[in-house]
């Protein structure tokens, strides 16, 4: 058996508030039917006056540190303990929606989880942030620099939505969710196996912010109107999802040697329940394989896999033994998919 990077610990947060299909319709010319038919969202999460994604990412890791010295202090497997005080030695937080531009949001997280002058920075792939930050953090164990990691993936994406932009609000929610790794056997569950990651920057405009970047501030005058706001054009973005999380995760697949039909549970990014859909038609599986709970909270962008793995995991849904495919498709565009055997862990009490 080789070095790798264990998958140890599981949390997640969400804010209070919960915005339903039937509040926007009260705002915006839409309707629940309209919104679940299309996107199959009933309802979202939305940061307070205030509330910013390093408080979300905060909760989100402090729940999975928890869930890490839990499962660790039952294990009877020659695992140290997690260290109370220092827990972790490395904070990778995937985010496009930092507290500020500049510095990174993932320094202030560490320093207030109270995990010392351990290395932090931010990984920014938009919703296939979470995939990049779980593939650095597991090089940096396999490579020895880390012992262990404290991967985020945290966006309050309702900070840079439209307010009379119907598709977007209904989509979007905000969230963190975030998994603790340890250093192990790749033979042992939690092992992450393998990973299979792409871009294309042809597609930088499908998915994007037009302001507020070195392009826009180096010209003089504001911005334009309305360029301060998150846009997408669905039907290409529809497109190229479908297309390039089946080829990443069939890519990765082969080279685990699973087949599609080996896989207990595909957790993909949750950004449209016919996404999903489409992918699975496209890899062959069956409805009980694909996990969704953007039913709940809609596309977190960054904290989308993680936290439906915390779901699964809290509704009993994902067991440990199962097969597991981790797959994203974000604005880059960027791509990516991981694979793990699911462990045994000690998660505590679910998220909202």
């Amino acid at each position: 058996m080789s070095r790798a990077a264990v998958l140890c610990g599981l949390g997640g947060s969400l804010p209070e508030r919960i915005v339903s299909n039937e509040e926007l319709a009260e705002q915006l010319d839409t309707s629940d039917r309209w919104i679940r038919t299309r996107t199959g969202i009933g309802q979202r999460h939305v940061v307070a006056p205030g509330q910013s994604t390093s408080d979300l990412a905060v909760a989100a890791g402090a729940q999975a540190l928890a869930s890490a010295r839990a499962t660790a202090g039952r294990a009877d497997d020659g695992v140290d303990p997690v260290d109370p005080v220092d827990p972790v030695d490395l904070v990778v937080l995937a985010t496009s929606t930092p507290d500020r531009p500049c510095p990174a949001t993932a320094p202030d997280v560490a320093h207030r989880l109270g995990l010392g002058h351990v290395p932090s920075f931010d990984v920014s792939a938009v919703c296939t942030g979470f995939v990049y930050a779980l593939a650095t953090a597991a090089s940096m164990i396999t490579a020895g620099i880390a012992g262990r990691a404290l991967v985020i993936g945290a966006d309050t994406f309702s900070t840079i939505l439209d307010p009379a932009d119907r598709t977007t609000r209904a989509i979007f929610g905000d969230g963190a969710g975030a998994v603790v790794l340890r250093a192990g056997d790749s033979g042992e569950p939690g092992a992450l196996l393998g990973f299979d990651l792409g871009s294309d920057g042809s597609g930088a405009d499908l998915i994007t912010v037009r302001a507020g970047g070195s392009r826009q501030r180096s010209v003089p005058g504001p911005a334009a109107e309305g360029e301060e706001f998150f846009t997408m054009d669905g039907r290409p973005v529809f497109t190229r999802a479908v297309l390039d999380m089946s080829r990443s995760s069939q890519s990765l697949l082969e080279r685990v040697g699973w087949s599609a039909a080996e896989v207990d549970k595909v957790v993909a990014h949750q950004a449209n329940i016919r996404i999903l859909n489409a992918v699975g038609e496209q890899l062959g599986l069956e409805e009980k394989q694909i996990v969704a709970n953007l039913d709940r909270v809609g596309n977190t962008v960054a904290a989308s896999i993680p936290l439906a793995l915390r779901d699964a995991v809290a509704g009993g849904e994902l067991q440990p033994g199962h097969r597991v495919l981790l797959t994203g498709f974000g604005g880059g565009l960027t791509w990516g998919s991981a694979a793990l055997v699911w462990p045994e862990l000690e998660t505590g009490r679910p998220h909202r």
